[in-house]
């Protein structure tokens, strides 16, 4: 169902974001498929293209929407096991911290890296061709380095996306 388009006659209701009706309408629709076509989008959502493309820019510039990417199955890259894993720093010094951020991300295997509270200070999700390829990248690249104390390997049997829920734009 199209939203009605922003008229400057009505106020419209915002988000704590600054997120109206209409871009979270753009953000529902390029959630589900950020290739669909700019006048696409537009017509789903009701508004003119220009005006379309002005949203989205601007939900760019703000840094609402980071990027557009594809979903890669690691899988099908012939990266069949999966894992998490927690990674524990053995010093917190500006220097330790900054190498190790500075080398994970490049990490063969890594697909994403998250600092986090709590117990340990890292996590990383990391795709890798098997068992071997597992223990290799912990033994060669984490319990090597310099700023790790520890590490805790969790597999991933299976990967649950979230929803739009979660980020607060359901219908």
């Amino acid at each position: 169902m199209p939203v009605p388009p922003n008229d400057a006659r009505r106020e419209v209701a915002t988000d704590r974001a600054g997120l109206d009706e209409v871009d979270r309408a753009i953000l529902r629709i390029l959630a589900e498929d950020a290739r669909l076509a700019n006048n696409a989008i537009a017509d789903r959502v009701g508004i003119a293209p220009s005006t379309c493309h002005a949203r989205i820019r601007a939900l760019r510039e703000r840094g609402v929407v980071r990027g557009f990417h594809a979903d890669l199955d690691p899988a099908a890259l012939g990266l069949g096991l999966q894992a998490m894993i927690a990674v524990q720093l053995s010093a917190h010094t500006k220097q330790q911290i900054e190498a190790f951020v500075r080398d994970v991300p490049r990490l063969p295997g890594v697909v994403s890296a998250f600092h986090v509270a709590g117990a340990d200070d890292y996590l990383l999700h990391v795709a890798v061709r098997d068992s071997d390829a597992l223990r290799d990248f912990v033994l060669d690249h984490l319990t090597g380095h310099p700023a790790v104390r520890h590490t805790e390997t969790s597999l991933i049997f299976a990967h649950l996306p979230g929803t739009l829920t979660g980020l607060g734009l359901a219908d």
